[in-house]
């Protein structure tokens, strides 16, 4: 089966997304690229159902982009602790402040200049431009990819650049002639979140299901083809839980790295290291069940060590020696800062 002609499959699914499509949720019902944009950046490796609840959060905090620019970076990371790729979040409050310094506090309506502010990639710039601007612009994230190479059968290895860039020139080709852009973007994106979804996909109430090259092939999911493998690495380490009555000490993890700038616990190599420690000061303390945290490219085991202070401990104060940027931290303003998922969970069962 050859590939459908350019227009065919913008004109099915633009008809498709008006009748099928998702049109209740928050930010289809705005136009202001600051509520497009955060939605494009929470959206990124997490679920529309989780995303909901952190998005009304958040803006009802810092309502716009002036607002979340002059927020703290520790205000920013409360907000989005629990969402996971904690690098979005520093991404997000670069932008704001790049977006009030550079652009007036107005983000840019064409995807080349959106394109250069911090954390924001070709798609992202595409479907705020897009959204917002109505601007002919296409996209291609991880489900536009699928969506794209199964209704075109297009069988390179996107593992390689040059793959990339066709496949880049293919979702151009296919932007609608006329109106729709808007209707088009989101139709992509409803086509690939409900319906050409990675396994089973269902393929009978597919608007492209005629015109599909894949299903024409009788294999859909042998699409889109990329070979290089994700290598990922085991890591074990032991976290230190010291706690004084209804705080807890709690270190900002560096700018660089694993949860970089969040507040967690003391880490060291291993529970006997960390044991040998606490020997030489506060004594030794109980260890806690492994906890197993799973990252992108990294199985974590991390093994957490309780060791609870007397109030008048003379070990409490000399923390500070050991670890400057560190600090006590009462039970009611954990919520103030943010903190790795599994540390978070760790600690209210602890504090």
């Amino acid at each position: 089966m050859n590939r459908p002609p350019p227009g065919q499959l913008a004109e099915s699914l633009i008809a498709w997304q008006g009748q099928h499509g998702r049109h209740t949720l928050p930010w289809q019902q705005t136009r202001d690229p600051y509520r497009v944009w955060l939605s494009e950046i929470m959206l990124q490796q997490t679920q529309v159902a989780t995303v909901l609840v952190y998005y009304q959060r958040f803006l009802a905090q810092l309502p716009d982009v002036a607002a979340l620019a002059a927020a703290s970076q520790d205000e920013v990371y409360a907000l989005w602790a629990g969402l996971g790729y904690y690098s979005r979040a520093r991404n997000l409050h670069r932008c704001a402040q790049a977006v009030m310094r550079d652009f007036g506090g107005a983000f840019p309506s064409t995807a080349p200049q959106l394109a250069t502010l911090p954390g924001i990639g070709r798609t992202t710039a595409a479907a705020i431009a897009a959204f917002c601007f109505g601007q002919r612009e296409a996209i291609l994230d991880g489900n536009v990819k699928r969506v794209l190479t199964r209704a075109l059968g297009f069988g390179e290895d996107l593992a390689q650049a040059r793959s990339e860039r066709a496949l880049w020139a293919l979702a151009e080709a296919e932007l609608p002639r006329g109106p729709g852009i808007e209707a088009y973007t989101q139709g992509l994106m409803d086509l690939g979140a409900t319906v050409c979804t990675a396994r089973k996909p269902a393929c009978m109430v597919c608007p492209w299901s005629a015109i599909c090259v894949a299903r024409a092939q009788g294999q859909p999911e042998a699409y889109p083809v990329k070979t290089r493998k994700l290598k990922r690495s085991q890591r074990a380490s032991a976290l230190l839980c010291l706690t004084r009555g209804d705080a807890v000490w709690l270190l900002q993890r560096p700018a660089t790295g694993i949860w970089a700038g969040l507040w967690s616990l003391p880490e060291f190599e291993s529970v006997p290291a960390l044991q040998a420690w606490l020997a030489d000061g506060p004594g030794p303390g109980q260890p806690l069940p492994v906890i197993s945290h799973v990252l992108t490219h990294l199985d974590w085991a991390l093994s957490p060590v309780h060791c609870p202070l007397p109030a008048d401990s003379p070990h409490a104060d000399a923390l500070a020696l050991r670890w400057p940027e560190g600090r006590w931290v009462l039970r009611e303003e954990l919520p103030a800062y943010g903190q790795p998922t599994p540390v978070r969970k760790l600690l209210s069962d602890i504090v």
